[in-house]
């Protein structure tokens, strides 16, 4: 069987620009499928749900890469921040099983990166808000990736999938300051940087997925909020 290429969706140009010219070589499935949602939860819901429901076994896994903000101290522009949950304001929160193996990657391939919660918001976050999500237990803020995720586990809740925002600016560096236009060109290095570790991570769910026997009944549990672990 085929392997399906890795379904990676991003808000931004640049960020497409980043990804798409990384080091994509033995990737599961050929390149991978670079798509740009526009920022926001419902551009990024209506994008995702039109790739999903035109192609709906097209994709071996979904990735939503990019660039967002720190609400912790300590994390420095460029490190990159992986989910291992993400969680909106309505209090919908969805579980991310590749956070600490896509993580272990990362690290494999010198890049400092962090693994935890990720705060989806309807706007730009600052100062004291930062730090009330900060306490509230996120590490990162960003507008697209619940919705993503809503709309995978509706369509295509088996589909492995993973988070990751490289760090812009932080509590201590808030955008719009004049260290952001540095940090903007690390953080755009670090994002070009991931991608060999996206495409062991994929590799590993795809070779995973193959040995994997199928099982002999298949549950579905549309409210579940768990989205698939990563191959260990």
């Amino acid at each position: 069987m085929t392997a399906a290429p890795l379904l990676v969706l991003c808000a931004l140009g640049p960020e497409v620009w980043a990804l798409r010219g990384g080091d994509w070589r033995g990737a599961a499935g050929g390149p991978p499928v670079v798509v740009r949602t526009g920022v926001g939860r419902r551009r990024a819901s209506l994008t995702v749900r039109r790739l999903l429901t035109a192609a709906p076994g097209g994709y071996g896994a979904l990735v939503v890469a990019g660039f967002g903000a720190s609400v912790a101290p300590g994390i420095t522009p460029g490190d990159v921040i992986v989910a291992n949950g993400v969680r909106d304001a309505e209090g919908n929160h969805f579980t991310v099983g590749s956070g600490l193996g896509l993580t272990r990657a990362l690290t494999a391939r010198g890049l400092t990166a962090h693994t935890g919660v990720h705060h989806t918001a309807d706007h730009v976050v600052r100062g004291l808000e930062r730090r009330a999500l900060h306490l509230q237990g996120a590490l990162a803020v960003d507008m697209e990736a619940a919705a993503v995720l809503a709309a995978l586990r509706e369509l295509r809740p088996g589909l492995p999938a993973a988070v990751l925002r490289v760090v812009v600016d932080t509590p201590e560096r808030e955008l719009l300051r004049p260290g952001t236009l540095p940090a903007g060109v690390r953080a755009w290095r670090t994002l070009r940087a991931t991608v060999p570790a996206l495409v062991d991570w994929h590799l590993r769910n795809d070779r995973a997925g193959r040995d994997r026997p199928p099982p002999a009944t298949l549950d579905h549990h549309p409210t579940s909020s768990t989205l698939p672990q990563e191959a260990s």
